[in-house]
């Protein structure tokens, strides 16, 4: 057994390791290519209680209104994030934006 053949396989167990790590964080995957090797995953967007950021914002005087667009335009959204091994080995994670 050569060194790249060794190098590879410590890049897939991280590969996998990171999957691993991103679904036991409540990603799902879309799509997955072991032959390239990258995935595609996906998390769905938190609900924002618009009611109870009101009466927040009532009490704090408004103080609370940043927090809540920060929740509203950020926090619930759809998340979708690629793993992938370049062409080089390494690992990675980029984030897809959704238009």
């Amino acid at each position: 057994m050569n060194i790249s053949q060794i190098t590879s396989e410590d890049n897939l167990q991280k590969y996998s390791n990171i999957i691993a790590n991103k679904i036991s964080n409540g990603f799902v995957i879309e799509e997955r290519n072991d032959k390239l090797p990258f995935a595609v995953l996906s998390k769905d967007g938190k609900a924002v209680d618009h009611g109870f950021n009101f009466l927040i914002c009532c009490v704090t005087l408004g103080l609370w209104t940043i927090p809540w667009i920060y929740q509203t335009y950020v926090s619930s959204k759809e998340k979708k994030i690629l793993v992938a091994i370049d062409e080089d080995g390494n690992t990675f994670e980029e984030n897809c934006y959704i238009g």
